[in-house]
């Protein structure tokens, strides 16, 4: 009887070794790793909840109202709301002051550059036009790229609220469980909204500024479904299963045609960047036959003109919401 429980002991005997290196190594080597991340999560919180105190929806929340009268449908925003929105849409810490010193001063700063170079005023005032756009198209541009990730992240993040909310759990608790599981930009604007709510302004509110935040259809019809669903009830976690196979299946139409039309943006973008490099090779290696074309600034402005609109249309063609 004895020698049968021998290689039990031995086994037990080996699997509690086993266990005791495990937290030996990981008490060594884990430890430090472990209060990394969870001074990275008190940072990332701490800096979530100083964001949103500076938000000024707490003092004036009327952008958000809906007025029975107009319908139900919320006040068309301004141009100083549209650039506001735009800033926060792209993630950068940035206010409009800031980008319209930015913009003046890249503007001064090519006009300067190009009018000394050329000695022609009509140039310098050329390139300070085309500078004080340069930070608001990098704006533009972050925006553009926050918003495909935040489309390769909503299905994901809408299943697991899904199954959260099958779980018998809230709307708080899943919001905050994709701040805690997801990767940026989404796991952000989650974690904004979540402190929002929790320094005392309303759902309703704060589920709006996520989606003037996002700019997304795909988030406006996320905020629409949760904020009928708080007034009307229903099953909010089929929903969400339903919005994830949408916008999964969009995000993949949405890859379809931009595949279809890489061709005509490449071909846009050969196009839009020939004849200004047509003309600086020409300033090069015929310098009084160029010189012709830039002392008449009518044909040079047509020439402008003309590109502008012609990359508008192109851009048109290939680019659409559906």
């Amino acid at each position: 009887m004895q020698f049968a429980l021998l290689p039990l002991l031995t086994l037990l005997a080996g699997l509690m070794f086993a266990v005791a290196v495990f937290s030996l190594l990981s008490d060594v080597f884990l430890r430090d790793k472990t209060r990394v991340d969870e001074r990275l999560d008190a940072e990332f919180h701490d800096k979530q909840r100083e964001k949103v105190k500076r938000s000024l929806l707490f003092k004036d929340a009327d952008p958000f109202q809906v007025d029975p009268a107009d319908g139900g449908r919320p006040p068309q925003p301004t141009w100083n709301e549209r650039l506001q929105s735009m800033i926060d849409q792209s993630g950068l810490e940035l206010t409009q002051i800031q980008l319209l010193y930015y913009s003046g001063g890249v503007a001064v700063g090519c006009g300067l550059v190009t009018g000394l170079l050329t000695r022609s005023v009509i140039f310098g005032l050329v390139a300070a036009a085309f500078g004080s756009v340069c930070p608001i198209g990098y704006v533009n541009f972050k925006r553009n790229s926050r918003q495909e990730a935040l489309r390769a992240q909503l299905s994901d993040a809408f299943d697991l609220m899904a199954r959260i909310l099958r779980a018998g759990q809230s709307m708080a608790q899943a919001m905050q469980a994709v701040a805690a599981e997801f990767a940026s930009p989404i796991s952000e604007e989650f974690a904004y909204s979540s402190e929002q709510q929790n320094l005392g302004l309303t759902a309703e509110i704060s589920m709006r500024d996520l989606a003037r935040r996002t700019g997304l259809v795909e988030m406006n019809i996320f905020v629409v479904a949760v904020l009928v669903q708080r007034q009307v009830g229903g099953n909010l976690s089929e929903i969400l299963e339903k919005l994830a196979l949408v916008v999964r299946e969009r995000y993949k139409t949405r890859g379809t045609i931009r595949t279809l039309t890489a061709e005509g943006r490449m071909q846009a973008g050969i196009l839009m960047a020939l004849p200004p490099l047509l003309l600086i090779a020409m300033l090069i290696v015929n310098h009084e036959y160029a010189m012709v074309l830039i002392h008449q600034p009518i044909l040079l402005g047509g020439m402008v003109f003309f590109m502008v609109v012609g990359g508008l249309w192109i851009r048109k063609i290939v680019n659409f919401d559906f």
